[in-house]
């Protein structure tokens, strides 16, 4: 470039020196445009406005939006109608563009969307949707029928000559099986057989069909048998309220866990609340939840239809009462023995099925069983008189035979031994009472026998010992048949007087033994 080519283009550059113009710390050159009030104030500007800020945050769904409008330089718009239609149209195109906006502002980049397609206004002639684009889900086109029903007519038959077809028809029959399998039950899978001409025989739909049902039931079975029955180490939602009852009353602190289970029960250790004037809480309780469910312990009734505490109240066909009379008995058994000074657990309270006692242990920790723990043989024979005295109480003084004694059901706390688990103890009176009463004597005599006390008598000497009677026999075959007989010459007595009065011929009160 020459010299006058510079000279001539340094005015053109402004009056000041070159580098002000490509500093970029230097205040921009701003036009601004100058407009009136008018144009402020003008509609028309505020709609433009608008409609810039839905195409930068909307691009996509105002593109979709705009069609081609239907003007009036081509329609003759004298007329009222064509009006109201062309008006009625862009109405429409308006708020299914609003619904569409509203549908990608909610769902967003969610996987689980909403839609509004059965609330749009889309006339035919506007649609932009395809054929290929219709899901089945979305239409209540039923693939399996065709287009046109065909209607069977009154006579059975269609068509004439080799041509006709019956109801009967193999083809038409397949058809309609395929189809009755939307009648089964949603869980059962039938499969998708969209677009496939299926045909299902009349054999192998009565098979479907009767499989979907016994499905069914048994789903229906296993739901109910869940929801209404307690299992092992868990409760169902019934029992689930009484606890948290129990909780909220402030009769119970809190609820810590299971230390026990066994074939009848569910023990659950908790920290006792406030104690009131009429009602002593202990510090830790022990809540029993029996089970609703009869498959391990099937027996049970008849500890129970036999009692005449509850003989009257027994109802077979609704194990849920027997498991409440269950609970109510052990409630009063062991009211019985508490009054008659025998170590075992307090009673609280009883709510239904739901027996809350004291624990018999401390800090969470449970007292052991007298089959785990190991004793000298000073606390063995100890232990052996005193739960030979105990069986005296409770045979005398609290007119009750355990029928279920054994080391299993003993715990060994604080230098004694406690009773436990006398849901199933009867009176002496009960049909099989003295049988009841021989077992035990039996699973004590082997124990301490085992355990190495030599004091320990045999079980026809203690079932003598306990019950008093004085039952003379050289063996045990001898022994238990006249311990059937007393039972029996017992039920005639009371079936001929209807009183539960004791027969048993004894030499006194028995013997109390003592060390």
């Amino acid at each position: 470039m020459d010299s006058v080519g510079v000279a001539a283009a340094a005015p053109d550059a402004g009056p000041g020196p070159a580098w002000q113009s490509k500093c970029p710390w230097g205040a921009p050159s701003t036009t601004s445009i100058s407009c009136s009030l008018a144009d402020v104030m003008s509609e028309q500007l505020a709609k433009e406005l608008q409609l810039e800020e839905e195409n930068a945050a909307f691009p996509e769904v105002v593109a979709a939006a705009e069609g081609p409008f239907i003007t009036g330089e081509n329609i003759d718009t004298s007329s009222d109608l064509m009006l109201a239609q062309m008006l009625q149209m862009e109405f429409d195109r308006e708020y299914d563009a609003q619904l569409r906006r509203e549908e990608k502002k909610i769902n967003g980049d969610s996987k689980v969307s909403i839609s509004f397609e059965n609330y749009r206004k889309v006339h035919p002639y506007d649609s932009d949707s395809s054929e290929d684009e219709v899901d089945w889900q979305d239409t209540r086109h039923d693939p399996y029928r065709a287009d046109k029903p065909t209607t069977t007519p009154r006579r059975g038959f269609i068509g004439k000559g080799k041509d006709i077809t019956t109801k009967h028809d193999e083809v038409v029959c397949g058809r309609k099986n395929t189809a009755r399998m939307e009648n089964f039950a949603p869980e059962f899978q039938v499969g998708d057989g969209i677009g496939m001409d299926l045909k299902l025989s009349n054999q192998v739909f009565n098979a479907l069909k009767q499989h979907a049902y016994s499905e069914e039931r048994r789903s229906a079975r296993l739901h109910e048998k869940k929801e209404h029955s307690t299992a092992e180490k868990a409760v169902d939602p019934k029992t689930r309220l009484l606890l948290y009852k129990m909780v909220n009353s402030g009769m119970l602190e809190t609820i810590t866990g299971c230390i026990s289970t066994g074939k009848e029960s569910v023990v659950f250790h908790a920290y006792g609340g406030n104690s009131t004037e009429d009602k002593v809480i202990p510090p830790e309780c022990a809540i029993k939840v029996f089970k609703t469910t009869l498959n391990e312990f099937k027996n049970r009734d008849k500890y129970i239809k036999d009692d005449y505490r509850f003989k009257d109240r027994f109802s077979k066909l609704n194990p849920r009462k027997i498991i409440r009379m269950w609970a109510e008995k052990e409630m009063h058994n062991l009211t019985r023995m508490q009054n008659a000074g025998i170590p075992c657990p307090q009673v609280v309270i009883l709510k239904k099925h739901v027996l809350v006692m004291s624990f018999i242990g401390q800090d969470q920790v449970p007292a052991p069983k007298l089959k785990d723990v190991t004793l000298s043989s000073e606390d063995m024979k100890k232990a052996y008189y005193q739960i030979l005295n105990m069986m005296q109480q409770l045979y005398r003084e609290c007119n009750l035979v355990h029928a279920d004694l054994s080391e299993y059901n003993m715990l060994w706390h604080d230098g004694k031994v406690w009773l436990i688990d006398v849901s199933q103890s009867v009176e002496p009176t009960h049909p099989h009472g003295l049988e009841f009463l021989f077992r035990d004597c039996r699973n004590v005599s082997q124990f301490f026998q085992k355990g190495g006390v030599a004091e320990a008598l045999n079980e026809r000497e203690l079932f003598n010992a306990v019950s008093g009677l004085n039952i003379t026999a050289d063996n045990e075959v001898d022994f238990q048949a006249e311990i059937e007989a007393l039972e029996k010459m017992n039920e005639d007595h009371v079936q001929n007087h209807g009183k539960k009065l004791s027969t048993f011929s004894s030499d006194g009160d028995p013997p109390i033994y003592d060390e």
